[in-house]
């Protein structure tokens, strides 16, 4: 089995950690009847923590589609590589590297990480763009 599979399958993991993390701390603040009804109500903000916790969420599941087409793409076209396989680790250790970073409210660092996250996609997209 390619390996840019077996990192897909991990990020699936990291997805359920951003899922749960972001859930946990909302249920903290605003308890678990709210979590198992409608979430009709008007609630306040979110506590910083919780907030961040959504965000780095959002952002994950921004880059998770175009992991997923370079991830899925190598592997279909018959491109995976060393290189594919670098950018896809170097995409998931970023990533969850991200999280903790955002939860702890840390500015430029997690902004360095992005990045590299983002280079290592383009590392693994490259070969699909017929480079």
């Amino acid at each position: 089995m390619p390996v840019e599979l077996t990192i897909l399958a991990w990020s699936m993991i990291l997805l359920l950690v951003h899922i749960f993390a972001a859930a946990h701390f909302k249920t903290k603040q605003y308890g678990p009847r709210w979590n198992m009804g409608a979430r009709d109500e008007d609630l306040p903000p979110l506590n910083p923590l919780a907030g961040r916790l959504v965000r780095a969420q959002a952002n994950f599941m921004e880059t998770l589609p175009i992991a997923i087409v370079a991830l899925i793409g190598v592997t279909v076209a018959g491109r995976t590589s060393e290189w594919t396989a670098m950018g896809g680790w170097i995409w998931l250790a970023a990533r969850v590297v991200y999280l903790p970073l955002y939860a702890a409210g840390v500015p430029v660092v997690r902004t360095i990480i992005f990045l590299c996250g983002l280079a290592g996609i383009l590392i693994t997209l490259w070969p699909l763009l017929g480079f």
